[in-house]
């Protein structure tokens, strides 16, 4: 090879050796002692005074996943008892009706069985062997778990006419 065919050889190599070694990898700066803490949801308030006090034992304010699911957030859950059925009425405020058309979908796809009941606008189905009917009214998502379609579609319209 001559001078002039080295010369654009040897540059072209030092480029690519300057391009891949600014490429490696620099140090990264030092992360933080604490982790990223991912901003925890307010605590829900204690909506009691919403649900019917007939048959009412009592009424709980549960921090996160209501009723036991993961997509739930926290409210309140009312425990009644009418002779020797018991069921649970239950209620969560979300920051937008959006929020709460989202979570009726996600009670779809969880209740065995789910039936939309147009007249209401919510669904019935079986969770885990328990009767659910959900439904949302603005930014609520309310309803009843443990009554037959009939009485559960008759304490979710008390329990709607109570969320504002």
């Amino acid at each position: 090879m001559n001078n002039r065919t080295m010369r654009p050889t040897a540059l072209l190599a030092a480029i690519a050796a300057f391009v891949l070694s600014s490429c490696g990898s620099e140090p990264k700066p030092a992360a933080s002692a604490e982790p990223t803490k991912k901003a925890e949801a307010p605590k829900p308030s204690d909506e009691s005074r919403r649900f019917p006090k007939i048959n009412l034992l009592n009424t709980q304010v549960i921090d996160k996943e209501l009723l036991g699911k993961s997509f739930m957030p926290g409210g309140t859950l009312a425990h009644y008892k009418k002779g020797k059925l018991e069921y649970d009425l239950f209620a969560a405020q979300l920051p937008s009706p959006t929020d709460a058309a989202i979570l009726l979908l996600d009670w779809k796809k969880a209740l065995n069985d789910a039936k939309l009941i147009p007249s209401f606008g919510g669904y019935f189905g079986d969770d885990t062997g328990r009767p659910v009917f959900v439904f949302v009214k603005g930014s609520w998502i309310a309803g009843t778990a443990g009554l037959p379609e009939k009485q559960a579609d008759a304490q979710a319209r008390v329990l709607a006419a109570e969320l504002n």
